[in-house]
């Protein structure tokens, strides 16, 4: 999306405050509304009085979605508030992904720490948790973000709008895949959804499973997830109805049996798939959206990213860096954020009541704030912002695709759902026989410069087989950095085409980029060999530059997983060449 279009986006953005439908005194002296208080069931949160409400799916399947409500305690049952919404699988009073030891029945507690930590009851705001069809309280055959979740996910914005205790207005929320629903709910233009923030979410469900037409190693082990989660036991004092509409799954099997066949499929361009693209169908969407990612990701990575927030028109506000999969104000044991960026919670509470509410921040967050591999913070009004772009000529030549052919099956008791998976560490070898990939190599750059937005690479394979691009910064004495790496399948001989990960890395003056060419050498795919030699010809690789002397500083410390990355992809290479392309700013024409 052009800066130009997104600052429009912004301009247009203004709103008046509009007040809570909520009294004065009379209001607070009214009796809070029925339900169950923390007092009653220590499951509740403190604040908030807790009821179940069911409703039916927007598809006329007869699927019946169920809802844990919380509301605020300290207001009247019939106080219209806000609603945050959330939509997932891993609402199941017994558990997110499996079983949690919980004697007594009560509303999940995924996102405890988002209401805790905002004060949201306390605010004024009333939060809903929605199953997903086949998981927790909903009937129905589980459909991984097809459409029928997507019409789940609408039948809960429709529905929450139209409480009687409701504004009318819809915020979202989630992390991973209630994140994904979030993305989701944006696609679906209804006029009741005013906010949507989606840390870590995948933007094509595709990509999870497959890249380019190879497998990864949880193209079975998370369909296999979700079927488990969808068959957790309801706890013995759930109620009959929650009782009844959880054992779905468990009497109609097929449905677990379809999800493992329909899952198990590499056609990028198959119905099912097309059907579950998230970044093609963001197009002209302009619901205000507040997304995270981490660049190195190793679970819902950044790819097709890009895509999606080019096909956004609305306004959009985002932290992009150096993370694992965590959520904005996750801390490790020493107390390090995990993202490196503080105050999280209150920007994303400004973000809900200025579109909620109608309040605006007397605080400026900057609409993205994005860490490097350096470490070091910048606001931007969008991403990307590239000064220049570059097509890279590379070289010819040729590797034999014997690669690694990956047998990796989820190990007992792993978690390979979305919440959980990642890809498996590197190996400490040096990397592949020289025989099985070669490389082409930049010129060193002659001053500080960063790779962003998503590199491209088309090339000619002389026969079929796999390939794998990596990209390397290379210091002086050859220590290398891997940064970015995709794969695809080379269903015959002819060009081939595809995108690397979305990434933000900033090279130093005499640094040199690296691109492997050759067979898969890794285990975050599950490959197989064609044993064939392939020659590479006519290989081209398009990247957009930016210039880090125009950064705008701002806050934020080093995630704490950016070294963990660079001590796991970090090698030493030799033979690298005095380089056969530049790498090099330019203004634009």
């Amino acid at each position: 999306m052009s800066l130009r279009r997104r600052a429009a986006a912004a301009a247009g953005a203004l709103i008046t405050v509009a007040a809570l439908a909520v009294g004065g005194p009379a209001a607070a002296a009214a009796v809070s509304p029925p339900g169950v208080t923390h007092e009653e069931n220590p499951r509740v949160p403190e604040g908030a009085v807790w009821t179940e409400a069911y409703f039916p799916s927007a598809d006329n399947s007869g699927v019946e979605l169920h809802a844990d409500v919380l509301r605020p305690a300290h207001l009247p049952s019939r106080a219209r508030t806000p609603v945050i919404l959330a939509v997932s699988s891993y609402f199941s009073h017994a558990g997110q992904t499996g079983p949690e030891g919980w004697t007594r029945t009560g509303p999940s507690s995924r996102f405890a720490d988002f209401t805790s930590g905002t004060g949201l009851f306390a605010r004024g705001y009333t939060y809903v948790m929605v199953d997903l069809r086949g998981f927790g309280g909903s009937t129905g055959c589980l459909d991984w973000v097809g459409p029928g979740e997507q019409a789940d996910v609408e039948a809960a914005i429709q529905w929450a709008a139209t409480q009687p205790w409701s504004t009318g207005k819809v915020g979202m929320y989630g992390k991973s895949y209630d994140a994904v629903t979030g993305l989701v709910g944006n696609n679906l233009r209804l006029p009741a959804l005013k906010a949507v923030v989606a840390q870590e979410p995948v933007w094509d469900m595709y990509n999870y499973l497959f890249s380019n037409g190879v497998p990864r190693p949880n193209v079975t082990g998370t369909p296999n997830a979700y079927n488990g989660i969808a068959t957790m036991a309801p706890l013995p004092d759930d109620t009959a109805r929650y009782q009844a509409n959880a054992a779905y799954e468990q009497s109609h099997p097929e449905c677990l049996a379809d999800n493992l066949t329909n899952n198990n499929n590499p056609d990028l361009d198959s119905p099912y798939w097309r059907a579950r693209n998230l970044a093609a169908q963001a197009r002209g969407t302009n619901t205000p959206l507040f997304v995270t990612q981490g660049f190195i990701e190793n679970n819902t990575k950044p790819e097709d990213m890009q895509e999606f927030l080019d096909n956004h028109h609305g306004v959009e506000r985002g932290w992009l860096g150096q993370w694992e999969h965590v959520r904005g104000n996750e801390t490790n044991n020493q107390g390090q954020l995990l993202m490196g960026r503080a105050g999280f919670f209150d920007e994303v509470m400004r973000f809900y009541d200025r579109y909620l509410l109608g309040i605006r921040p007397a605080v400026h967050d900057p609409a993205y704030a994005v860490e490097d591999n350096t470490g070091a913070w910048r606001a931007q009004p969008t991403w990307p912002t590239p000064s220049s772009h570059t097509s890279a000529a590379l070289v010819d030549g040729q590797y034999v695709d014997d690669g690694i052919a990956s047998a990796l099956a989820a190990p007992a008791g792993q978690e390979w759902d979305m919440e959980h998976y990642t890809d498996p560490a590197p190996p400490a070898a040096k990397g592949l026989a020289p025989t099985s990939n070669y490389f082409t190599w930049s010129t060193p750059v002659e001053s500080r410069l960063r790779i962003t937005a998503t590199p491209q690479i088309t090339l000619h394979a002389s026969a079929l087989g796999n390939v794998m691009v990596r990209l390397w910064d290379v210091a002086p004495d050859g220590t290398a950095v891997m940064f970015d790496e995709n794969v695809a399948l080379i269903e015959r001989a002819g060009r081939v085409a595809f995108d690397l990960k979305s990434t933000d890395w900033t090279f130093e003056a005499g640094h040199q980029l690296g691109v492997q060419i050759g067979t898969i050498g890794s285990g975050n795919w599950r490959d197989t060999p064609s044993g064939n030699t392939i020659e590479i010809t006519r290989a081209r690789l398009n990247l957009a530059l930016q210039n880090p002397r125009l950064d705008v500083p701002t806050q934020g410390d080093r995630s704490p997983f950016l070294d963990t990355y660079l001590r796991q992809y970090t090698r030493t290479l030799t033979g690298v060449g005095e380089g056969t392309f530049p790498l090099t700013l330019r203004h634009r024409p």
